[in-house]
């Protein structure tokens, strides 16, 4: 079998949910640009700078939805948030099984509706495992449902029988709006398996709201339905030995999925500390795998918070950390770094993510080194790489490891998209 070079390695960081807008109170500047960043500033200055977007300008993304095209996978093999969960917490998921996002939330009764509502106040680990016990099983229409939580009041739930992932969501996502109705897909509206799951869910929901009707949460809400498939490994299909760093359940469920390794790192009220040790981390792995992924949350959660001077901060703070951390990787030349993020998250509005491309560094030997000197999202529009899109950052990525396969090759049956590729040496008898 023909080894690939091993002698290069990446460390791509993503920065999850840096993009954003401009706000008046940042002097009509995005977080990012409006954010003192020196460390990033200098590893842009001695690169190759970009805007990226995973899939298309202008489309909302999720951030499973981004990593799964990151990592060089179409979307038509995208299994469902909610089937990536189930893997992440080592559920034991058939490919036949339906999993769900679940979560507790209170509502209010309108015109034979429910009306999502604010929570007024966080709950104890006694007052959820109670919530959790109260629903946590249930039967009907030759479907069984399972609930397993994954954090606070949000969990997973695990529909085997007779079922379809091919149904609506019935969590509104933002306060102030009715519940929706369980319907299946448009296309699937003749489909036994998607007409019996939207009958069963609907009475386990219901069931769940008699269960819960006297609790300060009482009903469960249900969104992105997925079914695992089968595809192929990321070694396989890239040729790279993977792993991710990274706290989310959801990175877990995504590596188990497309055969990469995972280290979970916590995330705490510090993220400049965070993302220094995770690219410790990484630069010890260095000697194993060829492909580290190393993911931060900070500045997603941030803009979340609708508070762009505080997702300036969290910025700069990490700014501080990856300067702690990133001069040993930059010494070996044999290591390229690649900086972005999964999409943009607006600070301000009613989008919990929004559609503009993030910015993108390529960062090593042999890299063309462009004029841009500011890691931001206008100062990267006008660098070498000009618009990346989806599967494009792996392609770039083997290019920049000398592993992109010249078109037209054949060295296995599969056409593979790295190169050597791994096949059979030719042989004399």
């Amino acid at each position: 079998m023909a080894l690939p070079d091993k002698s290069k390695r990446c460390i791509l960081m993503i920065l999850d949910g840096i993009g954003d807008r401009s706000y008046k109170e940042l002097d009509y500047q995005t977080p990012l640009e409006a954010a003192h960043t020196p460390v990033l500033d200098r590893l842009a200055a001695r690169g190759a700078n970009g805007l990226y977007h995973p899939a298309q300008s202008g489309q909302a993304l999720t951030g499973e939805n981004a990593h799964f095209s990151m990592f060089g996978y179409d979307s038509a093999e995208f299994p469902g948030r909610g089937a990536l969960e189930a893997l992440g917490l080592g559920i034991a998921i058939r490919p036949e099984d339906v999993a769900v996002m679940a979560r507790f939330a209170h509502t209010e009764e309108k015109d034979n509706s429910l009306i999502l509502q604010k929570s007024a106040r966080s709950f104890s680990e006694q007052e959820t495992e109670g919530f959790i016990q109260a629903i946590e099983s249930y039967e009907t229409d030759g479907v069984k449902f399972r609930f397993h939580r994954i954090e606070g009041l949000t969990g997973v739930l695990l529909m085997s029988g007779h079922v379809s992932p091919h149904i609506t969501d019935t969590d509104p996502i933002t306060a102030g709006h009715f519940l929706s109705e369980l319907k299946p897909w448009q296309a699937y509206t003749r489909d036994p398996a998607a007409l019996n799951t939207v009958k069963a869910l609907k009475k386990y929901l219901l069931w769940a709201y008699t269960r819960l009707k006297e609790q300060p949460v009482n009903a469960l809400l249900t969104q992105r339905a997925g079914q695992i498939k089968l595809v192929p490994f990321f070694r396989e299909r890239y040729g790279l030995c993977g792993i991710s760093i990274a706290s989310g359940n959801i990175y877990r469920g995504i590596c188990t999925y497309i055969g990469m390794d995972f280290r979970a790192m916590p995330d705490s009220d510090h993220p400049g500390k965070d993302i220094s040790g995770r690219l410790v981390m990484a630069r010890q792995l260095l000697d194993t795998y060829d492909f580290i992924h190393v993911h931060t949350k900070a500045p997603d959660a941030a803009a979340h918070a609708k508070d762009p001077i505080a997702k300036k901060n969290v910025i700069e703070a990490l700014d501080a950390g990856i300067g702690e951390a990133i001069t040993p990787i930059l010494d070996d030349p044999e290591v390229l770094v690649i900086i972005t993020a999964d999409h943009s998250t607006p600070s301000s509005g009613p989008l919990i993510h929004s559609g503009e491309p993030v910015p993108l560094i390529f960062c090593g030997k042999g890299v063309r080194r462009d004029s841009v000197n500011k890691f931001d999202e206008i100062s990267a529009a006008g660098g070498a790489l000009g618009g990346v899109r989806g599967k494009e950052l792996i392609y770039l990525i083997l290019n920049n490891l000398n592993r992109a396969k010249l078109c037209g090759l054949m060295d296995t049956p599969i056409d593979q998209a790295y190169w050597p590729g791994d096949y059979e040496p030719f042989r004399l008898k």
